[in-house]
C-alpha cells in the first residue's frame, strides 16, 4: 500500500482551516481552486492511461471537493482512525476524481498520480481499500456502495461510535435494484448518521437516464422510501455544504445533486460520448486551458 504523505496533510489542514474560516465569497473561492487542481489532475491521469470516465469525474468533483474539504471527519495522516467518518464512492469507476481527491489531501503523494492505471499501479481503475489509504471498501461493480454503506452506519449505531458515513452514486447506478433494497433497510433502522449523494448528472454509459430506466420523480421515490430529501445544485459549493447538515427528522439524508457530466470544460459537458471517452492531445491543451 502507497503510504500517507505528510507534507500534503499540513497542506490540506491549512487549507482546511483557512475554508471553515472564511466568508462566503472566499469559501467558494478556495473550493473552486480545489476542486480546479482535481480535475486537471484528472485530466492528465486519463491522459497517460488511455483510459478512464472523465464525464462522471468532472460532475462529481465538486461533491468530492466539499466532502474533504469541508465536511469529513477524517485525518489522512491516521487512515484507519476509529472515529473517522467513511466516506465510500459507490460509482467506482470514477476513480480518477477520488485518487486525486485523497492525493490532494495527503492520503498519499499526489506524484503518484501519474501511474493511473499503470501496469502494478496501485491506482487501479476501480479503487481497492488495500492498496489505497482513505479507500474504505473497493467499488467498481455498480449497486454494492450503499450496501456496505448501510452496514457501516449500522455497525456505528451499535458500537456508539460518533462517525458518520457518507455515500455518493451514479444515477445511472440508482437502475440497481440492490440499492432500493438497501433505502428501504437504511429508514427502517432510522440510521440518521448516513447520508447518501446521488451525482445526478442525468447520463449514463450510452444513453440518458431516462431513455433508458426513467429515474424520475427521483426526491419524491427517495421520500416515500422513507428518507430525508434534499435536492440542489451539486455544482454549489455552499449549498453542498449545508446539504450535509445534520438529519432534522432522525431519518437518514439523500442528498440529489443535480450535476452536469463533464463539469468545467465546454466541448465535454452534458455529452454522453464522454462517459469513458479519451481526450486527444489537441483536447487535453483546450481542457487544460479551460481549466486554468
Amino acid at each position: 500500500m502507497i503510504e500517507t504523505d505528510a507534507l500534503q496533510v499540513d497542506r490540506w489542514r491549512e487549507l482546511r482551516e483557512r475554508i471553515d474560516a472564511a466568508p462566503a465569497a472566499d469559501r467558494v473561492e478556495l473550493l473552486t481552486e480545489r476542486a480546479n487542481w482535481t480535475r486537471r489532475s484528472v485530466v492528465r491521469m486519463i491522459d497517460a492511461a488511455r483510459a478512464g470516465h472523465i464525464g462522471g469525474d468532472f460532475s462529481v468533483t465538486d461533491i468530492l471537493t466539499v466532502l474533504f474539504n469541508s465536511v469529513l471527519r477524517i485525518d489522512p495522516s491516521r487512515p484507519e482512525w476509529q472515529d473517522r467518518d467513511r466516506f465510500i464512492l459507490s460509482k467506482g469507476h470514477c476513480a480518477a476524481a477520488l485518487y486525486s481527491t485523497l492525493a490532494w489531501s495527503g492520503y498519499f503523494s499526489p506524484d503518484a498520480l501519474s501511474t493511473f492505471m499503470a501496469p502494478m499501479s496501485e491506482l487501479n481503475g476501480h479503487p481497492n481499500r488495500r492498496k489505497v489509504p482513505g479507500v474504505e471498501t473497493n467499488t467498481g461493480p455498480l449497486g454494492h456502495g450503499l450496501p456496505v454503506g448501510v452496514g457501516a452506519a449500522l455497525a456505528a449505531r451499535l458500537a456508539g461510535g460518533p462517525e458518520r458515513v457518507y455515500v455518493v452514486l451514479g444515477d445511472g447506478e440508482m437502475q440497481e435494484g440492490s440499492n432500493w433494497e438497501a433505502l428501504m433497510s437504511a429508514a427502517h433502522y432510522e440510521l440518521d448518521n448516513l447520508f447518501i449523494t446521488i451525482d445526478r448528472n442525468r447520463l449514463q454509459q450510452g444513453a440518458r437516464t431516462e431513455d433508458t430506466n426513467g429515474l424520475d420523480p427521483l426526491p419524491e421515490r427517495l421520500a416515500a422510501f422513507g428518507w430525508e430529501v434534499r435536492e440542489i445544485d451539486g455544482h454549489d459549493y455552499l449549498a453542498l455544504i449545508e446539504a450535509y447538515r445534520p438529519s432534522e427528522s432522525g431519518r437518514p439524508v439523500a442528498v440529489v445533486a443535480n450535476t452536469i457530466k463533464g463539469k468545467g470544460v465546454s466541448f465535454i459537458e452534458d455529452r454522453v460520448e464522454w462517459h469513458h471517452k479519451v481526450p486527444t492531445e489537441e483536447q487535453v491543451e483546450l481542457a487544460l486551458k479551460e481549466l486554468a
